[in-house]
């Protein structure tokens, strides 16, 4: 996976096509007639990742409860105040100043103790990518603000797992009734019964569901 820094010491996101995708691609469109029809509207698209995962973290945490535009808006200013984004960087910086990008009381202290986390060593984020998901979620989750969505999500973006299932998530829900249940409701066990169709590729599954929904994808 190509990293790239930009002057501003962002990381940048990683283009390459996941190396699971085209034959994750093939075996949902042979097993499933949804994803047959659903797949090939949308072409060459594929998931994207991003780099650095305390850089991934603390921006799912800005994002949380508030809109993409406010989100944006606490995180550019969040940028001037610390630029490579760093758990040092963040901790330096301290609560006053984080609140003044925007953040919310709350949201200060869950950046403060995910940097905490990292600077500590109190995550294994060097070990994640040899790590089975659900021991990357068990760590996530003990920090706080960081619920099992969230770490799922980073499951998905930052280490490009195959196989993830966000069942908390509202528009992997949304996607299964449009396409499967002509739009009616679906329970998390409806869910899971749908998805066993589509393992080990889960996450690529997820995905194309989310692009049915909106068909451009959120960097």
């Amino acid at each position: 996976m190509a990293l790239h820094k930009d002057t501003a010491g962002t990381t940048s996101l990683i283009l390459e096509v996941p190396s699971y995708w085209e034959e994750a691609k093939a075996e949902l469109m042979k097993r499933d007639r949804i994803m047959k029809k659903l797949i090939p509207q949308f072409g060459d698209l594929h998931l994207v990742g991003h780099g650095d995962p305390f850089t991934t973290l603390a921006r799912s945490v800005v994002g949380q409860q508030v809109t993409a535009k406010a989100a944006d808006a606490a995180w550019n200013k969040l940028l001037i105040v610390c630029p490579k984004i760093t758990p040092a960087q963040v901790i330096k910086a301290g609560a006053e100043q984080l609140s003044a990008c925007g953040l919310s009381k709350r949201k200060t202290e869950y950046i403060l103790d995910l940097a905490d986390h990292f600077k500590a060593k109190r995550v294994h984020a060097n070990q994640w990518d040899q790590m089975e998901d659900e021991a990357v979620i068990a760590e996530l989750v003990q920090i706080r603000g960081i619920g099992r969505w969230t770490a799922e999500m980073f499951l998905i973006f930052n280490l490009l797992r195959p196989n993830v299932l966000p069942l908390d998530d509202p528009g992997l829900i949304q996607g299964i009734s449009q396409n499967y249940f002509s739009g009616e409701p679906v329970s998390r066990s409806d869910a899971r019964e749908v998805s066993a169709n589509w393992e080990p590729w889960r996450t690529v599954a997820t995905w194309y569901l989310w692009r049915s929904l909106d068909p451009v994808p959120v960097e």
